[in-house]
């Protein structure tokens, strides 16, 4: 009889801890399926501002913390010329948005591109954007953010 009661708890302690982090549904991106995707997903960081990675339902997506504090999708549409905020750290290109309560930072200049929302109040951007750079950096960039102060040299002539 006490061969059985060990399996039982192993039983019970496994569901026990399965129980304590829920699988986070979200939504794949369009191109989630980019072969890209998968050399940016297995180079996540495993821990967020403080927030352990969770398992998701989809593909090509992440996120850090129970509650979700910050939630990755890799695959969104790749963003075209904007007036948006554009930070760069690290070498890696993002646009920034800024919602009532979450804020969202979409990489430039990558194809497929990586997008990330996150309450500012939860996760620093500056933290995000930093944990980030290894795994987003195993997308090659194509173009980089211009600012105001950016000029481009035209010879007379050429249109």
């Amino acid at each position: 009889m006490k061969s059985y009661a060990l399996p039982a708890v192993l039983v019970l302690s496994a569901v026990a801890a399965a129980g304590c982090s829920p699988v986070a549904s979200i939504e794949s991106a369009p191109d989630a399926a980019n072969p890209d995707c998968a050399a940016v997903m297995v180079a996540l960081p495993d821990e967020m501002a403080g927030y352990a990675l969770r398992d998701t339902d989809s593909q090509s997506t992440a996120a850090w913390g129970n509650p979700s504090r910050a939630i990755l999708k890799c695959g969104v549409p790749v963003p075209g010329p904007t007036t948006d905020p554009c930070a760069s750290v690290n070498g890696i290109d993002w646009i920034l948005r800024e919602g009532e309560d979450t804020w969202t930072a979409t990489t430039y200049g990558r194809e497929p591109a990586v997008e990330v929302l996150f309450d500012p109040n939860e996760v620093a951007s500056s933290t995000l954007l930093v944990q980030l750079q290894n795994a987003v950096s195993k997308i090659e960039p194509t173009s980089q953010c211009l600012s105001p102060e950016d000029t481009l040299d035209l010879e007379a002539g050429q249109g």
